[in-house]
């Protein structure tokens, strides 16, 4: 480990994050690392690498002086640059980062629990964040005395003259970096253990894949508590020694237009979301917002959702080509915390791969290839091919032995991206990354949990395997439901629908629970407060679950147990936006959500 690096470093032979800041910070001190936008608009901050590299030493000498060395220190911010000095802080104290988000005050049964697992599991030596969330932190401490076991500090009170007492550390490439806790979308989080070599070596692999270098611009609104916003939109640029603009979640969702207004104003190169927020793109922008956006520089608009479907591809493209956005520039990728993030992507300049499939024969696992044209065709969008020595093989989950091409299968994967298992959790992490193909005995691989086939070195995403819903012994994957009961009545909100069975005796049903729009909601429940009969234009519940019915028996041949319409916002999430189904499960079994009125 050097304190200050020499001009033959170069940032492909840094083995750890420290040497990588340290070397931007020498080479190139005044360039600008990151800028954040405040409403998504205005330029709040920046940081230089200089900057940052003494903010980071600073909040790494107080966490040296308090013996963090090999600790676990939490992260609890708001979207700010602080939580990036307060992130590389922790490395340059020998620590383990453990990214976390505050809880809201607004949703408390829903985000406190998380927050609470997480320092039951990492039992951290110390938590670090702002002024105004310690002060959330104290008041939430009556209902929640766990907040009151960890020593709290707020990184905006350190001087920058502490900075002078850091002592670099000794780390490696195989020092543990960080816990990444999994987003819960099918079981409860668990902290993945990355190390700086693992960091580094995924960043390679995204760099390979998206044809990045130092000039590569980045723009993001997603969470950089989350895998893909922190990784693929902070430590990424980082390891580029390129420049990274952010915005908060809220800004964008609020206005979606502001996250294409700061790609045509920086010039974008990389920026990228799940399925949700490219429909929303064109769903709640106008032709006058849209005027005068310049989308040419966007040469990676990657797409990590599970799948990636065609026709959100196709909607977006359709409303911003006039704008200058090029089909090519979709990258649909596929990754996961336990491998960093980046499992598999499409590089610039290549059409995103389609497959048309029976969906029949995909009931029952096998993949018949098919034209779009057929009745009973479901396209599937390709998430890229694997990238440098990472492998991906496909595996049948219940015999462990490698699938024919033909067949659908677990993604089992091996590569130095792959983190060393969960903490604390021996028995899931033999589970989950110590697997063996059964009929070769080549090992260890990351059992992923999702399901999907190679063709051509393309790999395709069809769904996970703990929410396949098998009902009359075919294969459901809820997905495909989900998109199917949204499209079915305008009432139903987009991204916020979840399908899973239930056993009613003995035998697997089908159950929707689906949050309607706002302002159907605020409508019913106003005029059932005040006593006032529907109006015509209103849909009554049964007529909704109606229509949801038809549509699903027509498209999936299944027919309906229950539906829940539940309050808008409500329905269980992962920090990225996915849809918690199990969560789901257990609130409909319990009886937890508010309900549309009658």
């Amino acid at each position: 480990m050097i304190d200050t690096p020499n001009e033959n470093t170069h940032t492909d032979e840094a083995t750890t994050l420290i040497d990588v800041l340290l070397r931007h910070a020498y080479l190139q001190p005044g360039r600008l690392a990151y800028t954040f936008l405040m409403d998504g608009e205005k330029e709040e901050a920046h940081l230089t690498y200089k900057e940052l590299d003494q903010k980071a030493r600073a909040v790494g000498a107080v966490l040296q002086n308090l013996g963090a060395d090999k600790e676990r220190i939490l992260l609890l911010y708001p979207p700010q640059l602080d939580y990036i000095a307060a992130f590389l802080g922790c490395l340059y104290a020998g620590a383990v980062a453990v990214p976390a988000y505050p809880p809201d005050p607004t949703r408390l049964q829903r985000t406190l629990p998380r927050l609470l697992s997480i320092i039951k599991d990492a039992q951290p030596l110390v938590a670090l964040t702002t002024s105004p969330i310690l002060s959330m932190a104290k008041l939430l401490a009556a209902q929640a005395p766990l907040l009151r076991e960890i020593r709290w500090l707020a990184t905006d009170t350190i001087a920058d003259e502490i900075a002078q007492q850091w002592q670099a550390p000794d780390v490696t490439q195989d020092t543990l970096a960080m816990l990444q806790y999994t987003s819960g979308s099918t079981a409860s989080p668990k902290g993945v253990m990355l190390s700086h070599g693992n960091l580094i070596y995924n960043s390679r692999m995204i760099q390979t894949a998206h044809n990045h270098n130092e000039q590569s611009t980045f723009v993001s609104w997603l969470p950089i508590y989350h895998d893909m916003g922190l990784i693929g939109n902070v430590l990424h640029p980082l390891c580029l020694g390129s420049r990274g603009v952010l915005m908060s979640p809220l800004a964008f969702l609020q206005k979606p237009i502001r996250w294409l207004q700061a790609v045509s104003h920086y010039q974008a190169h990389t920026s990228g979301a799940p399925n949700f927020a490219y429909d929303l793109c064109v769903r709640k922008t106008t032709p006058e917002q849209r005027a005068g956006l310049d989308l040419s520089s966007w040469r990676v608009a990657f797409n990590g959702a599970e799948p990636v479907y065609h026709r959100t591809l196709e909607r977006f493209f359709e409303a911003f080509e006039p704008h200058g956005f090029r089909r090519d520039a979709f990258c649909p990728c596929y990754g996961l915390a336990e491998a960093a993030l980046l499992v598999s992507g499409g590089y610039p300049t290549d059409f995103p791969v389609f497959c048309a499939v029976d969906a029949t024969a995909l009931e029952a696992n096998q993949i018949s290839i098919t034209t779009p044209e057929q009745e009973n065709a479901r396209i599937l969008v390709s998430c890229g091919r694997t990238w440098l020595e990472q492998k991906i093989v496909i595996v049948d989950p219940e015999s462990g032995r490698r699938c024919s091409p033909n067949k659908i299968g677990e993604i089992w994967i091996s590569g130095d991206n792959v983190g060393w298992g969960y903490w604390n959790n021996r028995e899931a992490t033999r589970e989950d990354f110590q697997a063996y193909l059964a009929d070769t005995g080549k090992g260890p691989f990351l059992r992923t949990g999702d399901l999907g086939f190679l063709r051509e070195g393309e790999l395709f995403i069809t769904g996970r395997h703990k929410d396949l819903i098998i009902i009359d012994g075919l294969n459901h994957y809820p997905q495909d439901i989900e998109r199917t009961v949204e499209q079915s009545c305008d009432v139903i909100r987009h991204g916020s629908c979840a399908a899973f069975s239930v056993d009613i005796d003995g035998a697997e049903r089908l159950v929707i629970v689906a949050e309607v729009v706002r302002h159907y909601w605020s409508d019913r429940h106003r005029q059932s407060e005040e006593g006032q009969p529907m109006t015509q234009q209103h849909l009554s519940v049964g007529e909704i679950t109606d229509m949801m019915g038809k549509a699903v028996s027509k498209q999936h041949n299944l027919r309906i147990h229950d539906v829940l319409l539940i309050k808008p916002g409500s329905i269980p999430k992962t920090s990225s936006g996915k849809i918690q189904r199990h969560a789901c499960r257990t609130g409909y079994l319990t009886k937890e959500f508010v309900l549309v009125e009658e």
